[in-house]
């Protein structure tokens, strides 16, 4: 058992998740500055950044030197950090904004990711994991649907990376962009309501729903939040959805039910069951409000350290070779999120 011990965690893999423990840290300490507080800048943003400058200095020798850690923190951290990430969610959350909060958020990200991986695919020509990463952090919840995604895709690195970008420059122009169109009477006269229901079933990250919500009022902040953690919810069904799908495409050429049940087995991504698990717990309210918040703060640490990991195994290099198509299609699903956002909130809002 020791000698399994002494195998299993080598010097250089503790080395290099002490590594990214104190780069995730930094980015965790930069997001609590005031100024960055209120750009609604997320720790796990700030963590990929940090890792990519520093992957393209000279500490990428260390880097690569304790790869083993970096790798691990990338994926094994990443896998136990989802599954913690239910205890953000409770279903009473999901029942609070009644079926159409619900139903936007249904439609938004199921349309959004059937669009991303058509045109990413079909229309700009995108290897398949790119556009579902890019569609992911789209449809469901910006850096954190990155990851998760990229969890069961087993991408490469950059790719990540590539998607968190877009979730970036998109979500923060929606951040900014939402509360100024409604003032100024251009979202078709929607109420605060509704609004928080489009704010919430169209915009990137939760951080960025937050702040969209909270620049009309503290009712549109509430809904907007509510409806975003739907869609947040979400991220466990579609990543079963999404395996399933890997699996049918990794046996297609291959013949027998013993191979394809294999598949499928070894491509679920048992974590998203794991984390729709957590926010049952969490329903039930068993344990003190103090204990989730503080489960709450471990567990977006330990995003920030996956996100780092992603980050110091990201090339410039990589990105200039993926050229502009990955912004391309993110920019139009952008434009589907506002627009089709939009029409489909007054549509199902008029309905119910």
């Amino acid at each position: 058992m020791k000698s399994i011990m002494k195998k299993f965690f080598t010097q250089n893999m503790i080395l290099g998740v002490l590594l990214v423990a104190i780069v995730a840290g930094i980015a965790y300490l930069i997001a609590k500055i005031p100024a960055i507080q209120e750009f609604r800048i997320s720790p796990l943003i700030i963590g990929i950044v940090l890792g990519m400058i520093l992957t393209h200095t000279p500490a990428s020798k260390i880097i690569h030197k304790w790869k083993e850690g970096i790798l691990f923190s990338a994926k094994k951290i990443l896998r136990f950090a989802i599954i913690f990430y239910g205890f953000n969610l409770t279903f009473q959350l999901i029942a609070s904004v009644g079926i159409a909060g619900f139903s936007v958020s249904t439609i938004m990200l199921v349309s959004t990711m059937f669009i991303g991986i058509i045109l990413g695919t079909k229309v700009f020509g995108l290897d398949r994991d790119s556009a579902v990463l890019v569609s992911a952090g789209s449809a469901v919840c910006g850096a954190a649907a990155v990851l998760a995604t990229e969890g069961t895709l087993k991408s490469e690195p950059y790719k990540a990376s590539m998607a968190v970008g877009t979730v970036v420059l998109f979500g923060t122009t929606s951040m900014f962009l939402y509360p100024l169109l409604y003032k100024a009477g251009l979202l078709g006269g929607l109420t605060e309501t509704q609004y928080g229901i489009f704010a919430g079933g169209s915009i990137h990250e939760v951080a960025q729903a937050v702040a969209a919500g909270s620049g009309v009022s503290a009712h549109a902040e509430e809904i907007s939040v509510t409806v975003k953690m739907i869609r947040v919810m979400m991220l466990a069904p579609m990543l079963i959805v999404l395996g399933i799908w890997l699996s049918k495409a990794a046996v297609a050429s291959t013949t027998g039910t013993k191979v394809e049940k294999e598949s499928i087995m070894k491509i679920i991504p048992w974590f998203a069951v794991g984390f729709i698990a957590v926010a049952g717990f969490n329903s039930l309210n068993l344990l003190p409000h103090a204990t989730v918040h503080a489960i709450t703060t471990i567990d977006q640490f330990l995003l920030a350290m996956a996100m780092t990991a992603l980050g110091l195994e990201t090339h410039v290099s990589k990105f200039i070779k993926a050229g502009i198509k990955p912004l391309l299609l993110a920019l139009v699903l952008f434009a589907w999120l506002f627009f089709g956002g939009l029409a489909i909130t007054h549509l199902i809002t008029a309905i119910i």
